[in-house]
Formats: structure tokens, C-alpha cells, sequence
């Protein structure tokens, strides 16, 4: 957890009874909206390609896409319970495909200049597998900045694009963690569901897809549920749409803390954004 300092100095003065209780009841409105204002905005297409660059080089693959940042649009909302603070995801949420070790890459997220997040995939034979990835949040409270950085790892065999699979097939997923601002490991395991095979309309375009569906229950040192609806493309794995509900419990010095994010996001065009340039 890191914090950044306070510009000024608060004073201490006595008031009248009555005028006393005036101020406190002020204070509280203001320090509610103080705590409560996000200033979270959207991460343009550009501002993800200038930290990012083009991704490599590379073309789809069986399992792997074409480098670089993709258009997405959606919309989400993300809530703390204690502090009470709550942030938007979109409506322009890029998504950035960076190739890595042969057979692998990294999609993230860009939800806001709040939040993003990645995760690793790496091919195994015909199957795509993931295999961990990373999350960044950023809170406002007050004068503060407080951000935390989750690192997760995930077992072998924790599917991600199979080569082959019937509908209703289902896969186990068990994957583990650490957040900087909370001790210990976090434990996320559930069934992956492959729910079957569409298409979906991307920039005009006809892509084949197939949707699965994702159900873990955290345990450790965090505690909830991750519900997950995902379509990929069924050729290089890049994901086409994503729906997702995540509640989590936290147990802090001042009670429990509860973490809420809805939201859905939509592939806008199969071409990335340096090939348009």
C-alpha cells in the first residue's frame, strides 16, 4: 500500500454547544462526499498504446493473437463498503495483447485509470491455459491515494481455450494469490464450463466464438465469489465479450470490508489500433 501526503493542516477550535453540532453535521456531509468522489476516468485507445507500444510482432496464431491494443466499449461499477467508495469502468476500455516466451501472451485490461488487469495465457498442445496474471486498484480516500497490487498463479491444467470439448464439459480451476495490502494467500477454485459455440458481431465482421462460463469461490486470507460469463475467439483466443460479477470480504482493522465489481465489456474491432494508425 502506498499513500501520498496531505497538502495541509487542519485546526482546532471550541464552538458553542449548538453551533458545535452545526459544524460536526457539515463536516460529515462533506467529509461523505470527499470520501466517496472517484476521480477514475477512461484509458484511451492512445494512452494505452503509448505505454504499451505495439506489443511485438506477430500474427494470429492457433491460440494466439495479433499484438497490440483492441477496442472495447462497456460499462461497470466498482464498490468498497468500508470506506464507502465507488468508482465507473468505460465506456472505452482498451484491451492490450502482448506477446511474451514462445506459445505465450498477456491480455489486460485497461477498466479505468483505476484499475487494470492482466492475465497470462500460455498454449499447451492444442489447449490455452492460463496461468496467472496481475491486478492494480486505485482508492481516493480523502487526501490519500491508497493502491494495492494482487499477484495470482494458477495450477496446470486451468483451462482457458480448449483444443476440443463437448458443451456442458467442465474444467477445474484453482488458482492462488496475494494482495500488498492484505497478509496472507488467497485461494480461488471453481468449474469452467464451456456453455457452446456462436457468433457474435465484431466491427461488422462474423466471428466464430465459444462461450464459457467461469464460477470460483475464494477462501484464505480474502473470502467470495467470481461469476464470469466469457466468449473467445475460437481461433486465436482473444476474448470477444466478457460479463463478470465479483463480491469479496476483507477483514480490516475497522470491520469488514466488502468488494463489489459489475460489469460487461464488448470487442469493438478485430483489427488493433497500430494497424489503423
Amino acid at each position: 500500500m502506498t499513500t501520498s501526503s496531505p497538502s495541509g493542516r487542519s485546526t482546532r477550535r471550541r464552538w458553542p454547544w449548538v453551533v458545535g453540532g452545526l459544524i460536526v453535521l457539515i463536516g460529515i456531509g462533506v467529509t461523505t462526499v470527499w470520501l466517496t468522489t472517484s476521480h477514475a476516468r477512461q484509458v484511451t485507445l492512445r494512452e494505452a498504446e503509448a505505454r504499451s507500444g505495439s506489443g511485438g510482432n506477430g500474427a494470429p496464431t492457433a491460440g494466439r493473437p495479433e499484438p497490440g491494443v483492441y477496442a472495447y466499449s462497456g460499462a461497470g461499477t466498482e464498490h468498497l463498503s468500508l470506506p464507502p467508495l465507488s468508482q465507473s469502468e468505460g465506456p472505452t476500455i482498451p484491451g492490450t495483447v502482448t506477446l511474451t516466451d514462445p506459445g505465450c501472451w498477456v491480455f489486460r485490461i485497461d477498466y479505468s485509470t483505476h484499475h487494470w488487469q492482466t492475465w497470462h495465457y500460455c498454449q499447451h498442445g492444442a489447449d490455452l491455459w492460463e496461468v496467472g496474471g496481475r491486478s492494480w486498484q486505485l482508492w481516493p480516500v480523502g487526501p490519500f491515494d491508497v493502491t494495492n497490487v494482487t499477484t495470482f498463479t494458477c495450477k496446470a491444467g486451468s483451462m482457458a481455450l480448449p483444443g476440443s470439448g463437448a458443451t456442458g464439459q467442465t474444467w477445474n480451476s484453482h488458482c492462488g494469490g496475494t494482495n500488498t495490502s492484505v497478509k496472507g494467500t488467497t485461494v480461488s477454485t471453481g468449474p469452467y464450463t464451456l456453455i457452446g459455440t456462436t457468433r457474435l458481431s465484431v466491427g461488422g465482421a462474423q466471428v466464430r466464438v465459444v462461450h464459457f462460463h467461469r464460477s470460483r469461490t475464494d477462501s484464505g486470507a480474502q473470502r467470495g465469489t467470481e461469476r464470469a460469463d466469457v466468449w473467445m475467439d475460437a481461433r486465436t483466443g482473444l476474448p470477444v465479450k466478457l460479463e463478470q460479477h465479483l463480491r469479496v470480504t476483507t477483514e480490516t482493522t475497522f470491520g469488514t470490508s466488502t468488494y463489489t465489481q459489475d460489469g460487461t465489456l464488448m470487442l469493438t474491432s478485430l483489427v488493433p489500433l497500430h494497424k489503423k494508425a
